[in-house]
């Protein structure tokens, strides 16, 4: 649709820019063209080439921070957490910002012994990856400090040092303020990130959860600061001895600095008091203590490989906590083949009005008879009545459903389970519909399917 009204004019039904959490311009329309050549295979492989992309910048800048080892080592950790494999396998515009954050990152290093405006290359890359996902923001703070962090060594304490923060927060502010008041996405921005509604989830089940999926790495990355701060020296040559190594202040502060901000997103999320997007959000951060991590492991082993097994002991018990917990995130999504199937029959191509609990997945894989216009969601309701008033929410839900307003009614019980019970009390009450069946998606979840009689 994005895509369509770019090249024709043609006008879009929905007001994407109103609910996502990433500008509707950009990574969507990308992996629209990509879908449109390969498919979903297709657009799951970007994400994938972006989770790649990602490691790679990590693997750039841990070695130019510290050495060779410690940026293998880094790149092999950040590989099999379950974020890592969760973003590189779904179609989602987070691995694209992952890997724009990385990019930024890798610039800021590379670019620490260069002339201060040279981070200014950083500047458009870092404003790309907040509109790709608004929630990249919350890194902004950490690429700035690290701007000045980086060139302190080459510079001193020099005003330079300074000045390079300044003029990457300057390259950084104009466009997205700009952006903001020249575009229609800043009610996005207020309903998926700055004015998200609250939820109810406690701070024991967040830290639990933020535990599982990323304690093993960030106590890795603590180990690794501390090490780090302790002895600077990474190479074990005796022959550069005699190699100069950054102070233990400014050590200890890059370690902090990496550390610190993979606490960035629990804490923002049980600010929120939900655990929704904490299993992605949580590998925005661990890109950035990553760093510390593999220093970690390095020390782990030991001069010459001294202790090699404990190291390996550590990665695959990483591996093996990635591989489980983003195995069940998979298995909790529906498999909704069956359901396409089911529901084919009884769409009216280009007609009809259609209520689902999950409804992209059916306008995604029927698109051919149908589109998401015909669709309404548990997220949202305004509908009016033959006299016309207009009834909101669960009001309007059973007003629509009392009046047959809908062709067809699909529920999971799993998307909106608040609502559910609500819709399938109006359903029933209605008695306009008729159960046309029931179709499992897993053990225990079924999706009910009503049709107008």
């Amino acid at each position: 649709m994005q895509i369509h009204h770019l090249l024709y004019g043609t006008p879009v039904p929905t007001d994407y820019a109103s609910y996502f959490s990433g500008s509707p311009l950009i990574y969507p329309v990308v992996a629209a063209a990509v879908d449109a050549k390969f498919g979903l295979a297709g657009a799951r492989l970007l994400s994938l080439f972006f989770m790649l992309g990602a490691n790679t910048a990590l693997y750039a800048m841990t070695r130019r921070l510290f050495s060779e080892r410690p940026a293998l080592a880094a790149s092999a950790v950040f590989a099999v957490i379950p974020s890592t494999m969760v973003l590189g396998h779904f179609a989602t515009y987070d691995a694209a910002a992952v890997f724009l954050l990385a990019l930024t990152a890798w610039i800021i290093v590379r670019t620490d012994r260069a002339p201060v405006a040279a981070v200014l290359f950083a500047a458009p890359v870092a404003v790309l990856a907040v509109a790709t996902k608004y929630a990249a923001g919350l890194y902004l703070p950490t690429l700035v400090l690290l701007a000045a962090l980086v060139s302190w060594p080459h510079r001193g304490r020099s005003s330079m040092v300074l000045v390079r923060a300044v003029l990457f927060v300057i390259g950084v502010a104009v466009p997205i303020l700009a952006g903001l008041h020249y575009s229609d996405v800043l009610d996005g921005v207020r309903a998926t990130t700055t004015a998200r509604e609250h939820g109810h989830d406690g701070v024991r089940e967040l830290g639990w959860k933020t535990a599982e999926w990323g304690g093993l790495m960030f106590l890795t990355a603590c180990g690794g600061a501390i090490a780090y701060a302790h002895r600077g020296r990474m190479n074990e040559s005796p022959s550069t001895a005699h190699l100069g190594v950054p102070g233990r202040i400014w050590r200890t502060l890059l370690g902090l600095l990496l550390c610190a901000t993979a606490l960035l997103a629990p804490a923002y999320q049980i600010h929120l008091a939900t655990s929704v997007a904490l299993y992605k959000h949580l590998g925005f951060g661990l890109l950035f203590a990553a760093p510390m991590a593999g220093v970690g492991l390095t020390r782990l082993v030991g001069a010459h490989f001294r202790f090699p097994q404990l190291a390996c002991v550590l990665w695959v018990a990483t591996l093996c906590v990635g591989v489980t917990k983003s195995t069940e995130w998979f298995a909790s999504w529906p498999e909704t083949s069956r359901l396409n199937i089911v529901l084919r029959p009884h769409i009216i191509p280009d007609r009809g009005r259609y209520l689902a609990e999950s409804p992209n997945t059916p306008v995604y894989y029927l698109r051919d008879i149908t589109d998401q216009t015909r669709w309404s969601s548990l997220y949202y309701m305004s509908y009016k009545d033959a006299h016309g008033t207009v009834h909101h929410g669960k009001d309007g839900y059973r007003k629509a459903l009392a009046d047959g307003w809908f062709d067809l009614v699909v529920l999971d019980g799993v998307a909106m389970p608040e609502l559910d019970p609500v819709i399938t009390a109006a359903v029933r009450s209605s008695g306009r519909y008729r159960l046309l069946g029931t179709v499992p998606f897993s053990e225990t979840g079924r999706f009910r399917i009503w049709v107008k009689q």
